[in-house]
């Protein structure tokens, strides 16, 4: 499987959160991975990105923010122009899929470690 470079919004060093699964996950899958979040911290050896960096290439967002914080969000993640958003359980927003289906972003609301874990990532 090629890697995709993937950025996970609402990245946590909190092994409890399945944001912090999906760092180590999507890496251990061999993915370059980019973890964003508004606290600063560590995940799979990976600085936990505050500033939103600019970023070219980027292939997947992965969603670990709620649709009442994703507002804050909405421009950065455009602007990244990724090929695809996975609106993980529990971050569903039709408005922010709108949006991006406008662009030409595939969206899907998918689970990023299941898909992973069934080979379909």
């Amino acid at each position: 499987m090629p890697s995709k470079k993937t950025v996970v919004i609402g990245a946590s060093d909190n092994p409890s959160r399945y944001s912090y699964q999906a760092v180590n996950r999507l890496k251990s899958y061999g993915h370059e991975v980019v973890p964003v979040g508004i606290r600063k911290g560590q995940v799979g050896g990976l600085d936990i990105h505050t500033d939103k960096p600019e970023l070219d290439g980027v292939d997947t967002v992965t969603l670990y923010v709620g649709p009442q914080n994703q507002p804050a969000w909405q421009d950065y993640i455009l602007g990244l122009k990724p090929k695809r958003i996975i609106f993980n359980p529990g971050t569903e927003n039709y408005e922010l899929e709108k949006k991006a289906q406008a662009q030409g972003i595939q969206t899907l609301e998918a689970c990023t470690l299941v898909m992973l874990s069934v080979g379909n990532y």
